[in-house]
């Protein structure tokens, strides 16, 4: 049986981000939004359609806040993931970039932040100037790609957070899955702290 690839993409899209356990069997998907409230281990979110969705969080689920990071913390070497479109100019540009845990899958995929966004989990191996800004060349297995960093580029890194942090208006970024009845759950969530909001 044929695999579709944005099947695959998906699979990988559930792996980005930090290495937590797996989430629960079921279709993965992203939940982005603001917290409409928390009421125990239910999260509820009103997602940027204006629909609200109760996503049952794990009793182990991990919580991470946002720091802001320049282009100039970044180092030759170093994993990051970076959601990109791509310009006019043939180029991927990027929208945001964020360090990653070396147990995410490397590769170039579909993401869902935007219609065409393409996201890049690779290793750092230069920065050189560019027009619009700086290229950023990583690589990857099965391939090399050089990705613009303007001035309007987000760039993150992920630190510990805790249940505390789920207040009512903050902005989310969630891996979930949906279940065959259509329920969704999650064991992660990357929320919004001292205004750095997740960009992924």
């Amino acid at each position: 049986m044929r695999i579709k690839p944005l099947l695959i993409a998906a699979a990988l899209a559930a792996l980005a981000f930090p290495a937590w356990a797996a989430p629960p069997h079921g279709t993965p998907i992203h939940v982005r939004g603001t917290i409409a409230k928390l009421t125990g281990h239910v999260l509820a979110v009103k997602e940027h359609n204006g629909s609200t969705v109760d996503v049952p969080l794990a009793a182990h689920t991990a919580v991470e806040t946002l720091v802001r990071k320049k282009l100039s913390d970044i180092k030759p070497g170093d994993y990051v993931g970076a959601t990109s479109m791509r310009g006019t100019d043939g180029k991927l540009h990027a929208i945001e970039i964020h360090f990653l845990p070396a147990a995410a899958p490397q590769g170039q995929f579909p993401w869902d932040l935007r219609r065409g966004s393409i996201m890049t989990n690779a290793h750092v191996s230069g920065v050189a100037k560019a027009r619009g800004g700086e290229s950023l060349t990583v690589s990857y297995k099965g391939g090399t790609s050089d990705i613009i960093v303007g001035p309007h580029t987000v760039i993150v890194s992920a630190v510990k957070g805790s249940m505390r942090d789920l207040e009512r208006g903050k902005a989310v970024f969630l891996r979930a899955v949906k279940a065959a009845d259509g329920a969704v759950s999650a064991n992660n969530v990357i929320v919004q702290k001292d205004g750095v909001k997740p960009p992924m």
